[in-house]
């Protein structure tokens, strides 16, 4: 019966209306179930992109990539000092001379590939390519200390290594077309032992070619891989001599004995050929080099050596006999070897001493 009145609702108008709030109450403690599951979702997500210890290593990475050594040096945990190098048994005066972009080769295709969590210390591993060759590095990361809201890491173990680089036959080298001079990165600067071990701090991961070539030596290179934090990386290197320094050494020897075969003596003075004879010389001798040395330059320490090589001068003498005083021209071949020892001055140019003997 309806109420013309306007009077209260009928039962019936009363049971709908409380009908359509039990069922607004559910729908709104779902729709605040979803946001409270999308903002979880959005957090997680936030978290593993940007603050979690695979963000982290990434970030390293990607610094690598860019070649932004100082930034990626000033990541925590990154910079070692002598004290870390010495517990790690490395070198405590490794030199930062290539923690610099000229020195580095981009780091691309960076993906972690394995996280795993052990205490209070996250073990990243990713997978990478550097001048074409693939690699995989594990980094050790930890919770940085501090007050900030949101979660800050640092590498528990630096991923820096070290080079511990041999350069046999040049005081001068590059490491990734970057020169480099013993003496400015070494300890003992102009008092370096040329043939001692240089120790030299690199990012991990990161690949390292290392050359010679200079006028008087050279090598095609030798490249390695970083891959490993706290690492100690042995390179070995031998120069060889260049062309150019071999013709040079050889017109130094011609032009050596040329000037001995000069001196009108029987025993030219500082000259590694000479005749002897019982009698009295009527006239002074002539000399003359009927066959050079073949000269060839091998490695020596930190300078370089002229193996023994057979050499032939003719000498030219008339002879007075201490018996009859009759004079007789003698004409003789004297065979000799030729030797000598190279030694590179720090302006890069050589000092040839030039040796040998009669046979």
């Amino acid at each position: 019966m309806s109420n013309a009145g306007g009077g209260p609702a009928t039962p019936e108008g009363g049971r709908g209306a409380r009908a359509r709030r039990r069922f607004e109450i559910p729908a709104m403690v779902v729709i605040g179930v979803l946001l409270v599951a999308a903002l979880g979702t959005g957090a997680a997500s936030l978290y593993r992109e940007f603050y979690s210890p695979r963000a982290f290593v990434l970030h390293y990475l990607e610094l690598l990539q860019e070649r932004r050594a100082a930034e990626a040096l000033a990541i925590p945990g990154v910079a070692i000092d002598s004290v870390e190098l010495e517990a790690a048994g490395l070198p405590a005066t490794a030199s930062e001379a290539l923690l610099r972009p000229e020195s580095l080769q981009a780091v691309t295709d960076a993906v972690i590939t394995d996280e795993i969590v052990d205490g209070d210390r996250t073990r990243v591993t990713a997978s990478y390519s550097v001048g074409g060759y693939a690699g995989t590095t594990t980094f050790d990361v930890q919770r940085d200390t501090g007050d900030a809201l949101l979660p800050r890491w640092r590498f528990a173990r630096s991923p820096l290594s070290v080079m511990d680089l041999s350069v046999q036959g040049s005081m001068r080298f590059a490491v990734n077309g970057f020169e480099v001079d013993k003496r400015q990165v070494s300890v003992e600067g102009t008092d370096v032992d040329p043939t001692a071990t240089l120790p030299l701090l690199v990012f991990s991961p990161g690949l390292y070619s290392v050359a010679v070539d200079t006028a008087i030596s050279s090598t095609p290179g030798v490249a390695v891989l970083a891959d490993a934090p706290l690492a100690g990386i042995p390179v070995d290197v031998q120069a060889q001599p260049t062309k150019e320094f071999l013709r040079v050494v050889q017109q130094r020897v011609e032009d050596f004995l040329s000037a001995c075969a000069e001196q009108k003596v029987l025993q030219p003075t500082g000259c590694p050929f000479g005749f002897t004879v019982r009698n009295r010389i009527d006239d002074a001798p002539s000399w003359s080099i009927v066959q050079q040395p073949e000269v060839t330059v091998e490695p020596d320490g930190a300078g370089w050596r002229i193996p023994s090589a057979k050499a032939v001068a003719r000498i030219e003498v008339d002879i007075r006999s201490i018996f009859d005083g009759s004079v007789r021209t003698v004409e003789d071949d004297v065979d000799f070897t030729v030797d000598g020892q190279i030694t590179v001055q720090p302006d890069g140019s050589a000092s040839i001493l030039v040796g040998g003997s009669s046979d």
